[in-house]
């Protein structure tokens, strides 16, 4: 299989790929971009024999040796360029417009050099010299006319002539792509097969695809999206070590990788002072390693990215810019992902001032499951055939000039479930991918569908989270989708949100209630009471709650209940000879709660009897010392809650009936609900006792 697109790769793109085992074996001993030195492999090793392969590495190698300008050696270079009259250099190289004395001058990275005189010729054939600069193969004279000043002499000012530099170029060759033949490009990629293609793409950024499950691949694919779309939002959370940064630093030379994430407004969106658009207007990606760093040190920050992010436009000053970046946040979880769901939400790494903000994570378009990442072994990086970088990022950038979003309504239209954001997420998700696997434009339908349902779920896996966050605001988060022919609808899930539930199958243990609260977070969240009986000598033991000094009297009412009404539950209970152990477990991490007392009830009144609460209940309400009954607040929420931890039944306060109207239908019927007027009705209904 790998031969066969080896062969048909070297026939459709000769000249453009490279052995990427070679990248690995010269990169570990030269400090060079890989594009520059994927560029000179392509030049000198596509073949397939090996001692032409062998001379052309250490070709390679020669020429970095003897051409390569680094920045600590730029002045002896110079003097050599001067001593010999002529030399031969590797350096980037950009240019601009001198408009006053109607001339094209350069400037060198490395070497160091500024207002170099450039022919016209190279400006018109190599455009991108205008555009960031190209990497090159320079011959390079020195001009010894003394009315020439170098700029680090004392030129005349208003003198413009007199700073024109000594240096000069004789011969210029691009080693980075200078142009891109798209039409090329699309005809080479009709020799292939989307699960060959998928290969190769892979191959080109130096993973080996035989060693990664089919959907794994689409992760990896996914990555990319970002380099291929306008202002695309990522969020990549997973296990360390599974190379989540890597592509953002390595594989492209347009994107750049903020580590640690801490940056300031003027850096990343524009600078005031000088009236200079930050990175989201210079580079076409910008990723967030670690996404528990982000802090800004403006407090605006946040609110600007927030802006950014929904729009592609910000206001700074009088002004409103836009920029085409892409913003790609990555990070670790610590805990596994059954733990992560059952306890909070998806997003819980990112730092404080944005772990609750709903505004913020609604305009991601994608969230990507980097646990189903395997972490990176040295297996997984290819030694076959792939795209030189550049030219992978070439095409990258190219791509991003068109859109495939509308693509999907030739064949499929959205599902009721999705509002304006949603909509927005997948079309891009969808044209993003489109871009990477049929950049030609020719798919079927299976395949235009195959690539909508992984967007949906991405996007999907985003609102279940700002469901967990922002509650019944998030409700719709059924995704689906219908065909144009068959007016059928399929219904698209995320795979993790069939993971254990908090509250299991299955009768509980006598004296386990569960109930839904708002935590001192202001959160929802789900608490278990577990209460056991031992012999003793009346007295009530309370663990869990903490010092929150409301949570302690609540529960005190609750014993207090009990102790003066244990003869209307049943005659056998026995306080003074027993002691009540009583545990608060804090599911989901909301913080303390104060309305716990009536669940209380119910669980002393279970564990006395050795009798557990009906399987798959919660309980929920609150009562006061003389038993009377408080309402539910924020039921829809509530009812959600409970349908998220798993819940099958629901135990309700009557006063709480006339609020099922504010519930929606189809929410509601995924419950068998009772309603209890005291107390006492509470205990028997919880336990089944009629």
């Amino acid at each position: 299989m790998a031969d066969n697109i080896n062969a048909v790769l070297q026939d459709a793109f000769a000249g453009k790929i490279v052995r990427k085992d070679l990248t690995k074996k010269i990169k570990e001993g030269a400090n060079v971009p890989v594009y520059v030195l994927e560029y000179l492999l392509g030049m000198y090793c596509a073949t397939d024999d090996e001692a032409s392969i062998e001379a052309g590495v250490n070709r390679v190698k020669g020429i970095l040796a003897d051409n390569f300008v680094r920045p600590d050696e730029a002045e002896k270079i110079k003097s050599k360029i001067r001593e010999l009259g002529s030399y031969t250099v590797i350096d980037k190289v950009e240019s601009r417009l001198d408009p006053d004395n109607d001339v094209y001058l350069a400037v060198f990275s490395n070497l160091n050099l500024k207002n170099v005189l450039i022919s016209d010729a190279y400006i018109k054939q190599f455009e991108k010299l205008l555009s960031g600069g190209i990497w090159c193969v320079l011959r390079m004279n020195y001009n010894r006319l003394e009315e020439r000043l170098d700029e680090y002499d004392n030129a005349p000012k208003g003198n413009k002539k007199s700073r024109v530099s000594p240096f000069e170029i004789e011969e210029l060759t691009p080693i980075q792509m200078p142009n891109m033949d798209m039409d090329e490009f699309f005809d080479g990629r009709r020799n292939f097969s989307k699960d060959e293609w998928i290969d190769v793409l892979l191959r080109s950024v130096g993973m080996e695809p035989t060693q990664f499950e089919y959907r794994v691949k689409w992760h990896l694919l996914e990555r990319m999206i970002p380099l291929v779309e306008n202002n695309y939002n990522l969020c990549e959370l997973g296990p360390r070590g599974t190379g989540k940064s890597h592509i953002y630093k390595e594989i492209s030379p347009n994107s750049i990788l903020i580590s640690g994430g801490q940056t300031t407004v003027a850096n990343l969106f524009y600078n005031m002072s000088n009236r200079a658009i930050g990175l989201v207007g210079m580079w076409d990606c910008v990723a967030f390693d670690e996404v528990a760093g982000i802090t800004f040190k403006d407090k605006d920050g946040i609110q600007i990215m927030k802006d950014f992010m929904a729009s592609g436009s910000f206001a700074r000053g009088k002004e409103e810019k836009n920029a085409n970046a892409s913003m790609v946040f990555v990070g670790n979880i610590n805990q596994s992902i059954d733990v992560v769901m059952k306890t909070s939400h998806l997003f819980d790494p990112f730092p404080a001032a944005m772990a609750y903000d709903a505004a913020f994570f609604d305009r991601m378009h994608y969230y990507l499951p980097g646990w189903e990442i395997p972490k990176m072994r040295p297996e997984f990086f290819t030694n076959e055939y792939g795209f030189i970088t550049d030219y992978l990022a070439e095409f990258m950038r190219e791509m991003r000039k068109r859109s495939f979003g509308d693509a999907i309504e030739r064949y499929f239209r959205l599902g009721s479930h999705l509002n304006q954001r949603d909509t927005i997420a997948v079309r891009k998700s969808v044209s993003g991918m489109l871009k990477l696997l049929y950049p030609h434009g020719e798919f079927t339908r299976d395949e235009a569908e195959e690539v909508l349902q992984y967007a949906l779920e991405g996007r999907r896996r985003v609102k279940e989270q700002l469901k967990k966050i922002g509650g019944m605001e998030f409700y719709d988060v059924h995704f689906s989708y219908l065909d144009n022919d068959t007016f059928e609808e399929h219904h698209v899930s995320v795979p993790e949100q069939s993971t254990g539930k908090l509250i299991p199958e299955g009768q509980g243990k006598p004296g386990h209630v569960y109930t839904v609260s708002h935590g001192d977070s202001g959160m929802l969240g789900v608490y278990k009471l577990e209460t056991e009986v031992v012999g003793g000598n009346g007295k009530f033991e309370v663990t869990g709650a903490g010092s929150d000094r409301e949570a302690r009297e609540n529960l005190k009412t609750a014993q207090n209940y009990f102790k003066a009404n244990k003869k209307s539950i049943s005659g056998t209970i026995n306080i003074d000879s027993n002691n009540f152990l009583m545990h608060i477990a804090d599911c989901q991490g909301v913080g303390s709660t104060s309305e716990l007392a009536l669940c209380a009830f119910v669980a002393l009144c279970g564990a006395s009897l050795r009798k557990p609460i009906q399987s798959q209940m919660v309980v929920l309400g609150n009562m006061s010392i003389g038993g009377t009954i408080s309402k539910v607040d924020e039921l829809s929420n509530m009812l959600q809650a409970c349908f998220d931890a798993g819940a099958k039944k629901i135990l309700l306060p009557m006063s709480s009936a006339v609020d099922i109207a504010t519930v929606p239908a189809d929410l509601f019927a995924k419950f068998q609900t009772s309603f209890y007027t005291s107390p006492e009705d509470a205990a028997f209904k919880a336990l089944g006792v009629e």
